[in-house]
């Protein structure tokens, strides 16, 4: 068995981003973190490290769903680990992010008011007023606080769902980041001449040195 390392318990780190965020909405600009990070490692490194090793929303999936059985185990459908499908849903999310940083704008232009309120599942708005003092900083910082949230909550739930449905970290094989970090990565590499590193968290997965 492989030592434990520190990274191994960034779990925590995704259970107590979502639970600040719960309390306090500001709590979710953290979440650009999880943005950045993934995206430097594939520009300056080359490589998925992040994404294997560091992720802990990834490592959530695994702890319910290997260490605590709350996974059915099962082999997802081709179609959704298709590269149709994954780099679909990636354009799907970048236009979904994008129209949270174009209403941030609107609420910052004055052209639209804060709506205290996360958005899940791309659809259903839910109050969320309880996690932020009306004032504490500029309307369209607290704006996109809550959009970030909405986001982040909305993957963490498609996660689950996909963690108890299939294998525990089926979410890897969808996740936008994943897909935008295995581009970077195949452009680096020079066209995707990448050295295949086998079976990665239970998910075939080509990634670069």
């Amino acid at each position: 068995m492989r030592k434990k390392r520190w990274y191994d318990y960034l779990w925590i780190w995704s259970i107590l981003y979502f639970t600040l965020g719960f309390f306090n909405i500001l709590f979710a600009w953290l979440g650009l973190i999880d943005f950045f990070l993934p995206l430097l490692f594939a520009l300056f490194g080359g490589n998925k490290f992040f994404c294997n090793r560091l992720c802990g929303r990834g490592q959530l999936f695994a702890q319910l769903g290997g260490k605590w059985k709350c996974s059915r185990g099962k082999s997802a459908p081709k179609w959704l680990l298709s590269p149709v499908f994954r780099y679909g849903f990636l354009a799907f999310f970048m236009m979904m992010f994008c129209n949270m940083l174009f209403q941030t704008y609107l609420v910052g232009a004055g052209a639209a008011s804060l709506r205290e309120a996360v958005q899940l599942f791309w659809s259903f708005r839910v109050p969320w007023d309880w996690a932020y003092s009306a004032g504490t900083v500029p309307p369209w910082a607290a704006q996109f606080s809550f959009g970030l949230y909405g986001l982040m909550l909305t993957s963490l739930l498609l996660g689950l769902v996909l963690m108890v449905l299939y294998r525990p970290r089926t979410w890897c094989a969808v996740c936008p980041m994943g897909a935008m970090t295995q581009s970077v990565c195949k452009l680096r590499c020079r066209g995707g001449e990448c050295k295949a590193q086998g079976k990665t968290l239970g998910q075939d997965t080509a990634v670069c040195d």
